[in-house]
């Protein structure tokens, strides 16, 4: 027994020796191993997984939350950019429209001078005889038609037609045999149309069938 346990104390003794001389091994190894360089930008991280995750969900947040304004004042300012641009055209659309009317209404006025012209040279010769008298106006009135045709204004046809509410507006109903059922029986005063849009309608009487 004694010699067993004798051997067995010399083995743990071996042992004990042994780890000693692995730490002063390892020591001496740590020790050789150069200081880290804070220049080098190496930064010992804990082994764990490091970081707080909370920490790096607010960051990640405040990211987001920063593009969205970011987004959201680059539409605005867009917006507004439009919006004056918007203005502007309307701006320039109306003065357009008003100068074209103002130049449509010139056309209009430069066409109509001859006629005045014509009306003022009949009255200066008043005097003269009713013959002449007629030849004016009949001229003058051939000049009034040459301007409506200019301008587009055409005579709605109205003796004689079948009557058309949309441009006829009948002023009364007489029982005749002189014209068809529901036709102009006779124009009162004459309606016109621009460029196929009603200035005003015909006044005509209808005839009416008898019985």
């Amino acid at each position: 027994m004694s010699k067993a346990n004798g051997q067995a104390n010399v083995s743990l003794e071996e042992q004990l020796k042994d780890a000693q001389l692995k730490e002063q091994q390892k020591q001496a190894v740590e020790n050789e191993l150069p200081a880290a360089d804070p220049a080098d930008g190496f930064e010992e991280k804990d082994a764990s997984g490091g970081g707080d995750p909370r920490s790096a969900a607010e960051s990640g947040v405040e990211g987001e939350l920063l593009k969205l304004r970011t987004e959201r004042n680059d539409l605005f300012e867009r917006l507004a950019r439009l919006q004056a641009e918007f203005d502007n055209y309307r701006k320039r659309a109306a003065k357009e429209n008003a100068d074209y009317r103002d130049y449509a209404i010139s056309d209009a006025a430069r066409s109509l001078l001859p006629v005045v012209d014509s009306f003022a040279l009949a009255l200066k010769n008043s005097a003269a005889k009713p013959e002449d008298l007629r030849k004016g106006v009949e001229l003058i009135f051939k000049q009034l038609q040459d301007v409506l045709q200019k301008l587009n204004i055409e005579k709605i046809p109205a003796q004689g037609e079948p009557f058309d509410p949309r441009v006829h507006e009948a002023i009364e109903m007489v029982e005749t045999d002189a014209a068809p059922d529901h036709h102009v029986l006779e124009e009162l005063q004459p309606g016109y149309r621009i460029k196929g849009r009603l200035l005003r309608p015909a006044m005509v009487r209808v005839a009416k069938k008898t019985g």
